[in-house]
């Protein structure tokens, strides 16, 4: 990965023009940007919506059962897809019909977490009008697919009713903001939920937009500008926090825009480590995009942190490609512009030097599955969710079995951004009737599972992803047995080595910091990258190219047997890849 580094001042010039045609102003975090006539085509529908309304409300009652192009834009902001079933595509257009359009519909949940009202919402909601699954996402959120447009309304009332919004859920702006799902209840952790609490409520959008198409409210005409963060045109791309307690790696921290470390001082926070520039996705045909690990910038104390955060992302709003949108992520500013332009302006905006970073170690990146007790009879209980997906199978009646015990037993419900799930509030007695329930409804509990699949992500992919060019989620359960069998025939099958599948090359389960991952490329064929690391550390390396689907394990093979044979003693999967080189095995 080459990191591309053009240095420029960071005087007090009120305009400035990058080399991608972007008009910033080198003003204060909020000072409202001013914008190139180089602007994208979804910069321009950004800026003709009026503050996210677009022509939406006409559209919900225009008889058509899909929305046009700008309206599929500026839904992303209220957290809606438009996509199509595409295993009807050919079909259909054999019988001369449009495509079959739904809408997936993602909630902000931050920190993933839920009452056992709100996770009982959910579930009725995708009962109802999605299908019968629910999907957590690697933003420790819920998504529904194949919501009908004429549902589409009721839905987000729905979701609402229970104190929930999908404002933020998709769109250029500060997504769902991730953190440690591990309930633990001291001052340490209370203090790490305020300051994501602080962050979530800076960031939000302030649009009335949301409510008046939604919710029905009253037509606002507010006197002052609704987003005087944002502006009119919001950020050049999305935009993604994560916050991780010191040592514990759970959640790729350094797979953010902006990674927090909190590190403790007794029983409290500190302060952060402040990373930046992370971002996983890339266009396998443009070498120019590549994924980027954070660069660790700074310690902040907590009273410093939401101005320095304002600040950087101020920055990005004001200088980020407004033009190209293939290069408007964060990490392509901070490579463009070089870290020492970056860091004169963020001085520039907060006034004073940064403070140097403090030294990061990570000793687990495990999702805390199985139980954990306070030994006064209480704790939690983490649960293992194949890709994510919620939902009743012949052999498995994972749904309905959550259901039931959400209801009996009102747990608090935590998502991971593993994409699994937390139950706590819970006692050493509901633990017990809890974990039988789960086995006589025929879901393995994380004790009865191998590593493999404890270490394994996949994007949801086809049939209703409209970039995947491949499949993810439905073939995983089709490859992990033979990863299975061949580390066990090697003797490995204990060690911790992550395995992460993708429809395509864009990184939504963060593929790219994994031991093996493999990455859609075209339809039954994927890219192999290796020497990542468990403990999301390391951007892995292109291995092969293209490999088809069947061929996957056994091109993987000659390296895995090399590791069993050659292995230093401790050395993990992707740390001896790493030392002995891919070109051996190419």
């Amino acid at each position: 990965m080459s990191h591309k580094s053009e240095i420029d001042s960071a005087g007090e010039a009120t305009e400035r023009v990058s080399s991608k045609g972007t008009v910033a102003t080198a003003g204060g975090a909020d000072a409202p940007p001013v914008r190139s006539p180089e602007e994208s085509k979804v910069e321009t529908i950004k800026r003709n919506s009026r503050q996210l309304r677009g022509t939406i409300t006409e559209a919900l009652i225009d008889g058509s059962h899909k929305f046009e192009e700008d309206n599929v834009q500026v839904l992303k902001f209220h957290g809606v897809y438009q996509q199509d079933d595409r295993d009807l595509r050919a079909k259909l257009r054999k019988e001369g019909k449009d495509k079959a359009y739904s809408m997936m519909v993602r909630a902000r949940i931050p920190g993933g977490k839920l009452t056992a009202m709100q996770y009982l919402v959910f579930d009725q909601i995708s009962d109802v009008y999605g299908g019968g699954s629910l999907r957590i996402t690697t933003r420790q959120t819920f998504q529904l697919h194949g919501i009908l447009k004429g549902n589409l309304k009721s839905t987000i009332a729905d979701i609402h009713s229970a104190l929930v919004t999908t404002l933020g859920g998709c769109g250029d702006q500060v997504r769902n903001i991730n953190t440690c799902p591990e309930p633990v209840d001291d001052l340490y952790h209370r203090q790490m939920q305020s300051d994501l609490d602080a962050l979530v409520d800076r960031f939000g959008a302030k649009t009335n937009a949301y409510h008046e198409i939604w919710l029905d409210d009253e037509k606002v005409t507010p006197d002052v500008e609704e987003e005087p963060f944002y502006g009119e045109t919001y950020l050049p791309r999305k935009f993604k926090f994560a916050i991780a307690p010191e040592g514990d790696n759970c959640i790729d921290v350094y797979a953010n825009d902006i990674g927090l470390v909190a590190h403790r001082q007794g029983d409290k926070v500190e302060g952060y480590t402040v990373l930046v520039g992370g971002g996983m996705g890339r266009t396998a045909s443009v070498k120019e995009t590549y994924p980027r690990l954070a660069t660790p910038l700074m310690f902040v104390t907590r009273a410093e942190l939401v101005e320095t955060c304002t600040a950087i992302v101020g920055i990005q709003r004001d200088y980020g490609n407004r033009s190209e949108r293939r290069f408007a992520r964060f990490k392509y500013l901070l490579d463009a512009k070089g870290m020492d332009w970056f860091i004169a302006e963020l001085e520039s905006r907060l006034g004073r030097t940064l403070t140097p970073p403090r030294d990061l170690v990570w000793t687990s990146s495990d999702d805390h599955f199985g139980w954990h007790s306070d030994n006064h009879g209480h704790g939690y209980l983490g649960l293992y969710i194949p890709s994510g997906r919620i939902a009743d199978l012949p052999h498995r009646k994972l749904k309905s079995t959550l259901r039931d015990i959400v209801r009996e037993f009102s747990p608090t419900v935590h998502l991971t951004p593993q994409q699994n799930l937390i139950f706590s509030g819970l006692t050493e007695a509901d633990r017990v009737a809890i974990e039988a329930r789960l086995q006589t409804a025929g879901v393995a509990l994380p004790s009865e599972l191998s590593k493999v699949e404890l270490h394994a992500m996949a994007c949801v992919a086809l049939p209703t992803c409209g970039l995947a060019t491949t499949e993810s989620e439905r073939v995983l359960p089709q490859v992990l047995p033979k990863f299975e069998e061949m580390f066990a025939e090697f003797g490995i099958l204990d060690e911790p080595i992550s395995i992460r599948m993708t429809g395509c090359p864009n990184g939504c389960a963060r593929p790219y910091v994994a031991d093996i991952a493999f990455v859609g490329r075209s339809m039954g064929k994927y890219d192999v990258m290796l020497a990542g690391d468990v403990l999301g550390t390391r951007i892995n390396q292109l291995y092969r190219e293209l490999v088809p689907l069947e061929e996957l394990a056994n091109t993987v093979r000659p390296v895995v047997a090399a590791y069993a044979d050659e292995r230093q003693a401790g050395e993990r999967f992707g740390d001896y890849c790493e030392r002995v080189g891919l070109e051996r095995f190419r």
